[in-house]
């Protein structure tokens, strides 16, 4: 950035970076520098509200956003629908995130190269407003889909820890912790930092979805401690971490990431 202070590419990438180390203040200053440049551009105008979820847990600014978008601009909705739908989980509105899953056509959501598809978005929606038959439903329609990904590329982790996910949100305890632990050994840390995290991260999410509350809250002290999407907000707010919630060791984890004043 000293070298090229306009580069808009490379302001981007470094806010995501500090948003990855929890340094959101410097997220902050850095999207606004962005936004300097480019004024108009959706995603960046969504990722700073999106810092202020994270960092303070606090979604009304990410709404407010992505409703003057969708009046003013709403061509530019499906740019923005993945964090349209974090925000509508935050909210716990389901009717929103239906209308973002509706908006992504064949966008995802999700970290990194944990993506995941409209399809798997309404299960979680299912599961958040607490429609096991519906969930379980929405689960079912991709798991053969998903089983063929992951055949095709039996050493890529995240594939199969999308297939856990879904194991573990259809009940298939057992597949769901083999293919967990399998995807955490095929991404070590060691070769690759944000995906291994990430793999850390929803294995714990798997444990906690089949009733592994140890192994769960294991993972996600250490996912908690990498740099990562793993945050004060989320933790706080998204449904992922309902069969945790009211656990001390849980709530500790939490306020181990809270704003310090």
């Amino acid at each position: 950035m000293e070298l090229d202070p306009r580069n808009f590419f490379t302001l981007q990438q470094l806010a995501i970076s500090y948003e990855l180390l929890r340094r959101y203040p410097d997220a902050i200053a850095t999207i606004d520098r962005a936004l300097s440049i480019k004024p108009d551009d959706a995603e960046t105008k969504a990722q700073r509200p999106l810092a202020l979820l994270d960092w303070k847990a606090d979604a009304r600014p990410l709404r407010q956003m992505i409703d003057e978008l969708r009046a003013k601009n709403p061509e530019a909705v499906k740019s923005v629908a993945d964090v349209w739908f974090i925000c509508a989980l935050a909210e716990r509105d389901a009717t929103a995130g239906d209308k973002a899953l509706t908006a992504f056509g064949d966008a995802t959501f999700g970290d990194n190269q944990m993506q995941f598809g409209a399809a798997f978005g309404r299960g979680l929606l299912a599961r958040m407003m607490k429609d096991e038959a519906k969930a379980r439903a929405a689960f079912a329609a991709i798991r053969s889909e998903q089983e063929k990904i992951v055949k095709a590329q039996p050493d890529f982790g995240p594939a199969l820890c999308i297939l856990a996910l879904i194991d573990a949100g259809l009940g298939r305890k057992e597949e769901a912790l083999r293919e967990s632990r399998r995807a955490v050994e095929l991404v070590p840390l060691e070769k690759d930092a944000l995906n291994g995290a990430d793999m850390i991260h929803y294995s714990a999410i798997v444990y906690a979805w089949v009733g592994e509350k140890d192994l769960a809250l294991q993972n996600l002290t250490k996912a908690a401690q990498l740099p990562g999407f793993v945050t004060y907000g989320r933790l706080k707010l998204l449904p992922w971490y309902d069969p945790l919630r009211g656990d001390p060791r849980f709530e500790k984890i939490v306020a181990s990431l809270a704003p310090k004043l």
